[in-house]
């Protein structure tokens, strides 16, 4: 399996606790995040990791290097901020299979990766991986009918349901309406917009999910990873 991880952002709201180094280093348990990703995809199967870079690239770069437990690693650096759209975009570029799994780089989701393999085996069109949440307020519910999402939900209220984990599978050639270079959110420009016209299926997960992106859930990241350390 191969897979992507974009971690080319500048983590703004971690920049309090952590600023000399980019979002994806930050330690945890003493290990930078990234590390803690994919020695958690080595054990799943993966051979080939794309780390798609931007912000501090040169760190991650010569954190990573060419191979990481046995797996190849390719990173791919953006000349300027791209977005998440715009980054991966870059990024598929230098995939080799006809399909990989993309995922964010400031989140840990321990996944069935070969459950969320025969669903797309099954279908063949891209599927997100949802998480249910107790507060979705910080980003946002799914709207989903019959197995499929049907809508993204704007941030903000708050409640419980069921949220995108960052987590998805995609065929290689999604984004190839995108000029590469082309800053945009994959999100906001792409999947919003995808999910009304195409089909996307989803796999909601019960594993262990976490996103460092904030303070208070970096702090927590300490305790509750440490089994994966």
């Amino acid at each position: 399996m191969e897979a992507v991880i974009l971690a080319g952002g500048k983590g703004t709201r971690l920049r309090s606790i952590v600023s000399d180094r980019p979002k994806v280093l930050a330690p945890v348990g003493g290990v930078p995040f990234l590390h803690i990703l994919l020695k958690h995809l080595a054990g799943k199967g993966f051979h080939r990791i794309v780390v798609s870079v931007g912000y501090m690239a040169d760190q991650v770069i010569q954190t990573v290097g060419q191979r990481f437990a046995d797996m190849e690693i390719c990173c791919v650096r953006e000349n300027k901020p791209l977005g998440t759209g715009g980054g991966l975009r870059l990024a598929l570029e230098s995939c080799r299979n006809d399909h990989v799994f993309v995922m964010n780089g400031d989140t840990f989701l321990d996944l069935d990766f070969s459950e969320a393999e025969r669903l797309w085996q099954r279908y063949g069109v891209p599927i997100l991986i949802g998480r249910h949440v107790d507060d979705a307020a910080r980003y946002g519910r799914l709207q989903i009918s019959d197995g499929r999402v049907t809508k993204f939900e704007e941030k903000g209220e708050a409640g419980a349901g069921i949220i995108n984990a960052g987590c998805y599978i995609m065929p290689v050639h999604l984004l190839d309406g995108f000029p590469i270079g082309e800053a945009f959110s994959l999100e906001q420009d792409f999947l919003q917009r995808f999910v009304t016209e195409h089909d996307m299926r989803i796999l909601v997960t019960t594993g262990m999910f976490i996103d460092i992106g904030v303070p208070k859930d970096y702090n927590k990241a300490q305790i509750v990873l440490k089994r994966y350390y």
